[in-house]
Formats: C-alpha cells, sequence, structure tokens
C-alpha cells in the first residue's frame, strides 16, 4: 500500500541493506504485543504470505476467508484493488492469531510486514531498501540486530526479488485501473487480478516463486 509521507519524518534518515545491522532488537518483546493490537486492516498479505499461510495452517485461501468462529483474513480496497489482510478478533481487538498469553500463534509463517516492523521499504531507481519506522515500536532500549535475521526468510535473495516484482506489478495493475472508465469492467479486472495471484490454490508442496512466476507469464 502506497503512503504519502514524508520519509525524513517517519525515519532515521537512513537507507539500509539486508546484511546490515539496525538498532530494532527487542528480545522478542518480553510479553509485549502492542504492536499486533493496534494493526487495524493494514497488514496486507501478497501472495507469498498467503502461500505461507496456507502452508502453515493446511488451508486454503477460500477456507481463510471463511473458517469458522471468524475468518483469519477478509478483503479490502488498497489503492483501487481488492486485497486480503490480517483480519482484526472481534473479542480482543487485536490480530487473529494473537493468543491470550498475547504471543504470535503463527510466528514461525507470519506475515512479511509483520516480520519487518518495525523497518519500512522504501522504493527507489528500480530497487527498495529499508529504513526503520523511528515512531513505531515503543520497545526501549533496543538493540542491534543484522536485517536478514530480523526478517528470519529462508531464500531471501529470492524473497527480495519477489518483493520488488510484486510491488511492480501491484503499480502496473493500478495504471491500468486507472485506465479504465467502465465500471463493470473494472470490476471485472479486480476479480481477475484477485482471482490470478490469490485465490487459485498454491501447491505447498512445491516451491512458491515457481508458481508465481508462471502465474505472471500466464
Amino acid at each position: 500500500m502506497k503512503r504519502d509521507v514524508d520519509i525524513d519524518e517517519i525515519s532515521d534518515g537512513c537507507r539500509y541493506r539486508s546484511g546490515d545491522m539496525v538498532k530494532i532488537g527487542c528480545a522478542e518483546c518480553k510479553g509485549c504485543s502492542e504492536c499486533c493490537r493496534q494493526v487495524d486492516d493494514t497488514i496486507i498479505l501478497d501472495p507469498y504470505d498467503i502461500y505461507q499461510l496456507c502452508k502453515g495452517l493446511d488451508s486454503s485461501f477460500d477456507k481463510l476467508m471463511s473458517e469458522e468462529p471468524e475468518p483469519s483474513i477478509e478483503l479490502g480496497h488498497a489503492d483501487g484493488l481488492l486485497l486480503p489482510h490480517l483480519k482484526l478478533s472481534k473479542a480482543s481487538g487485536g490480530c487473529t492469531f494473537l493468543s491470550n498469553e498475547g504471543r504470535c500463534t503463527i510466528h514461525s509463517f507470519r506475515p512479511g510486514f509483520c516480520r519487518l516492523y518495525p523497518l519500512g521499504r522504501i522504493y527507489e531507481d528500480g530497487s527498495f531498501s529499508y529504513f526503520i519506522q523511528i515512531h513505531e515500536c515503543p520497545y526501549p532500549n533496543k538493540s542491534k540486530v543484522k536485517i536478514k535475521k530480523w526478517l528470519g526468510i529462508d531464500n531471501l535473495p529470492a524473497y527480495e526479488a519477489f518483493i520488488l516484482k510484486w510491488h511492480d506489478i501491484l503499480d502496473d495493475a493500478r495504471s491500468n485501473l486507472s485506465g479504465i472508465n467502465d465500471q463493470s469492467e473494472r470490476s471485472r479486472y479486480i476479480v481477475a487480478f484477485l482471482k490470478r495471484f490469490y485465490q487459485t490454490p498454491y501447491d505447498t508442496e512445491v516451491d512458491f516463486y515457481t508458481q508465481f512466476e508462471e502465474r505472471f507469464n500466464s
């Protein structure tokens, strides 16, 4: 989701790469779960997140959308598109995957935005870098940690290449939508995009990136 903010007002003014050390370590939160209770509908999921959730929960996109007693994800409008995001729990108001003890129940396969926090990404000159969102995490006396360790993602180069391509795909989709004036045609485009990259099941026994490339090139 695009954010219309001044990067210098929300960061320390630095750009980082995955091999850099940054002061964001929080000792695994030590019981703090504030960020998981203030998410609203901001944890927008990309196709890799859906793949990971389906694999980790032995589920599917449609099941995550309709499971009882309440769905884990729901759809929302983001920059003209219809994209899935984590759903808030009606009981607690926080993330539906947050336990009563304030711990993440999907930590090993949590979404990319959750892994990234309190970092952000800034896209410039056909690439992206990381930055620290200085007004986000309230945890005191943070320690230094290497970004790639903080993210904890297998095959990080492939993941970062996917993230960059996904950013471009979303930009292209928004551009395409801006040129469609007919509402019915716009709706068909939005639904087709959702089905192509999300709703059509991924085989969780097969490499995600291979499947994503096939969908991108189809």
